[in-house]
């Protein structure tokens, strides 16, 4: 069994292009703008010994603005630079009623069964509200990078950047963190400590 970190790809591993104040993710390979400042960050992860998996709500496929050739071709230039294990997605509308579109778990089972994962010693790092959301059903620990899209949600960590975010897991893994949860039979719980 393996630790993944799931990754939210939108905002973490490369930038959005904003219309009238809203986001707006690549839709075709010459739009992709990669955060190269991540790329290190999430590399040292794998380093760590975690599976890496980006899981991804792209909804223009079903509202017709995207293709899936221009898709893979995107995913394909994210795993070569961030040495990503999988990229799971979710091509669905809100209206669709599908069990994959964040904040659903269905992608993030499968992940779990695909690649053997001990979720509850796995973690989340997103700058939205959806992720915390999977992360607290699925009792993993979820950290969150400020952003406008976090709403008033509950989640573990909350820092500021990517960095942070790194910082906080090798702190996590460094102080055992993950031997020091406290089971039951109903839930997890986690004791953070200073991590």
């Amino acid at each position: 069994m393996k630790r993944a970190i799931f990754i939210e790809r939108d905002g973490i591993l490369n930038y959005y292009r904003f219309k009238n104040n809203y986001p707006i993710p690549p839709t075709c390979p010459a739009e992709l703008r990669i955060k190269t400042d991540a790329i290190p960050l999430i590399r040292s992860l794998k380093s760590s010994g975690f599976t890496l998996i980006v899981i991804t709500n792209q909804p223009g496929i079903s509202r017709g603005y995207m293709f899936w050739r221009d898709l893979d071709l995107i995913h394909k230039r994210l795993k070569e630079e961030f040495l990503l294990d999988d990229i799971f997605i979710c091509p669905h509308d809100e209206n669709d009623g599908c069990n994959c579109r964040k904040p659903k778990i269905g992608l993030f089972v499968e992940a779990i069964y695909k690649w053997q994962i001990k979720i509850n010693e796995s973690i989340i790092i997103s700058d939205k509200w959806q992720d915390a959301q999977v992360a607290r059903m699925l009792c993993c620990l979820s950290i969150l990078i400020n952003s406008p899209w976090i709403a008033n949600c509950r989640h573990d960590l909350l820092v500021p950047n990517l960095a942070s975010a790194v910082e906080k897991i090798n702190q996590i893994k460094a102080n055992n963190f993950f031997c020091n949860r406290i089971e039951d039979s109903k839930h997890i719980r986690f004791v953070i400590g200073d991590a």
